[in-house]
C-alpha cells in the first residue's frame, strides 16, 4: 500500500466544497478544510505509486484548485528477527 497526502491550495472560500469534491475521489480516504498557508489536505491510498499519482491527476482536476503539493509517506522500517 502506498499512502500520500496532498496538500490543495484553493480560490479564497472554496476550501470546504473543495474538500467534499475532493473526498469523492476514487482512492481518496479522507479530505478536510483547514487553516494555514494550504486549505485542504487530503489522503490518498494506492497498490502502488503509479495509482497514487493517478489519483493525484483525478484531485487536480477538481474545480477552484490554484496548487497541490504531494507528500508520500516514508515507508515504515521493517523491524529484524534476531
Amino acid at each position: 500500500m502506498v499512502q500520500a497526502f496532498v496538500l490543495v491550495q484553493t480560490e479564497v472560500g472554496r476550501a470546504t466544497a473543495v474538500a467534499q469534491q475532493i473526498e469523492a475521489v476514487d482512492g481518496v480516504v479522507s479530505a478536510e478544510a483547514v487553516v494555514g498557508p494550504y486549505d485542504v489536505i487530503a489522503r490518498a491510498d494506492g497498490a502502488s505509486d503509479a495509482e497514487v499519482a493517478e489519483i493525484v491527476s483525478r484531485i487536480q482536476k477538481v474545480d477552484a484548485i490554484t496548487r497541490t503539493l504531494t507528500c508520500p509517506v516514508a515507508p515504515q522500517p521493517t523491524a529484524s528477527v534476531g
